[in-house]
């Protein structure tokens, strides 16, 4: 017996040791890729600047990428049969890498354009790829944490990337943005050929390549996705062009659910959405995207036009609240096994919910410590919501599946973070005008003051009052998604011998 436990012990070492080596690798190509989606931002004025472009030539640095990220997203679980999990997962990090080598050579705008969409297409694979593998490699009574870990690159990233990116620019140059890539990727390609697995269910799809089902999807997805990101700036559908990518959007979108639905071997795989807890938690990623990254545009908005925050003061104000994210997800992931997830989910959406009420009684009087609170609130409520969510959505789904449901689910909450900023800065762009209108009407006389300063205060009150307006709303947007969080299918209860195996 003592010589069984001692084969035992040393059996789930080595299984401990895999299990670490294989988070370490795709948590490096994770937090590498999101982070890149987030650091370029605070850059576009200085690259613009150096490349002799304009503001509308050099968004498209971070549009192209963006673009290039929702249409390999869906086709993850296909490309991953196609090409085995190994090579699929090395290869992107490969072409993510190289790809950001060369933007920092890139001399003209459309160039650096062109180098980000490769780059996109490389780390659009990297984000639902680390899911489907960490999911899979921890065992059933540890995917909470799992997730918690998947959850603290997938969150926290996007805030240590404008921190990261305000400092670079404002101590280097703008390559080095895209240079900080390369040691990290080629550690972590070189990390996935030696430790990542090749599952022995993944075979290669039947009946080849349908071109005209990616064709289908890469149209439908590529024009939604510029809709949602020129919509505002265009003026929405008094531009011709946002008319014309609407009606391809809708069209292609529609001819390609239509043709998956009746394809025996569809490229991407529609069929999980009949799994209840997948469907609702995908809706409900949706508006956690909503709020996530929706708020992640503003808040940075509101620092520097409200509160005269530089881009790297901005950061740092954003990182009190990816701290208490990361706080918050290593205590839900050790308590997730004992409890009842949707409740938890409900306690971040409403803490969540709180935390923009609060933001949303700011005034222009407004200083860091008036921020600090509400910010901190916001990062702890996102890992009770995000990690249980991320856990339930995906337990039902069979493992042969994984690989494109999670890249389907990642898909959705990045459109509805492309939704939530959309719909943010129109009613930023509207609320603003109201309130000018309503403050103008008002002044009936100077005390003093001439028509400049008295044109700056009301235009600094309006902007502050659609502030307030965004956040509120979106307060009420999680507010009214909570009973949505009960049709999600309960989950399974471990056995508490199978708790305490975990610890």
């Amino acid at each position: 017996m003592a010589a069984v436990a001692s084969i035992g012990s040393r059996f789930s070492q080595r299984e401990g040791a895999s299990v670490a080596l294989i988070t370490i690798t795709v948590m490096l190509g994770l937090i590498m890729a999101i982070i890149d989606s987030t650091i370029v931002n605070v850059a576009l004025q200085t690259i613009g600047g150096n490349l002799g472009a304009t503001v509308d030539e050099v968004a498209w640095v971070a549009t192209g990428y963006i673009l290039a990220n929702v249409v390999v997203m869906p086709l993850n679980g296909w490309l991953t049969a196609l090409f085995g999990r190994k090579m699929f997962y090395a290869t992107s990090l490969a072409l993510f890498t190289i790809a950001s080598l060369l933007c920092g050579t890139a001399h003209s705008i459309w160039v650096l354009v062109f180098y980000r969409v490769v780059q996109g297409i490389g780390g659009g694979a990297l984000q639902p790829t680390a899911q489907a593998i960490l999911f899979e490699t921890f065992p059933a009574e540890r995917r909470g944490a799992a997730m918690a870990i998947f959850g603290m690159g997938a969150m926290v990233g996007p805030a240590i990337g404008p921190t990261l990116g305000g400092w670079i620019v404002d101590n280097a140059s703008w390559p080095l943005i895209f240079y900080i890539n390369v040691p990290i990727g080629i550690a972590a390609f070189l990390m996935t050929l030696a430790f990542i697995p090749n599952p022995r269910y993944i075979a290669r799809p039947k009946g080849g390549i349908d071109w005209i089902a990616l064709g289908l999807l890469t149209a439908g997805l590529a024009s939604l996705q510029f809709v949602l990101e020129q919509g505002e700036r265009d003026e929405w559908f008094q531009s011709q062009t946002i008319v014309v990518f609407t009606v391809i959007a809708v069209v292609a979108l529609i001819a390609f659910v239509t043709k998956t639905l009746r394809d025996r071997h569809p490229i991407v795989d529609l069929n999980v959405f009949k799994f209840r807890s997948f469907s609702i938690g995908s809706f409900l990623g949706i508006i956690m995207g909503f709020g996530l990254f929706g708020t992640a545009l503003i808040l940075p908005l509101f620092f520097q036009t409200m509160l005269g925050f530089t881009a790297f003061d901005t950061g740092l104000a954003l990182m009190p609240g990816a701290f208490a994210t990361a706080v918050s997800m290593l205590i839900i992931g050790r308590l997730l096994n004992r409890i009842d997830g949707r409740w938890s989910i409900v306690f971040g959406t409403l803490l969540f919910a709180w935390s923009t009420w609060l933001l949303g009684g700011l005034t222009v009087q407004a200083g860091y410590w008036d921020v600090f609170w509400p910010r901190l609130i916001q990062g702890f409520a996102l890992g009770f919501l995000f990690v249980p969510l991320t856990t339930i959505s995906l337990s039902d789904v069979p493992v042969p599946e994984l690989a494109g449901a999670t890249g389907v689910f990642t898909l959705l909450r990045q459109l509805g973070g492309s939704l939530g900023i959309a719909i943010l800065t129109t009613l930023l762009t509207h609320q603003t005008a109201v309130a000018w209108n309503v403050l103008a009407s008002g002044v009936t006389q100077t005390h003093g003051y001439s028509l400049a300063a008295l044109t700056a205060m009301v235009s600094q009150q309006a902007t502050m009052i659609a502030y307030d307006y965004l956040f509120r709303v979106t307060a009420v947007v999680f507010v009214l998604s909570t009973p949505l969080i009960f049709l999600v299918k309960r989950p399974a209860r471990l056995a508490p011998a199978a708790t305490a195996a975990a610890e």
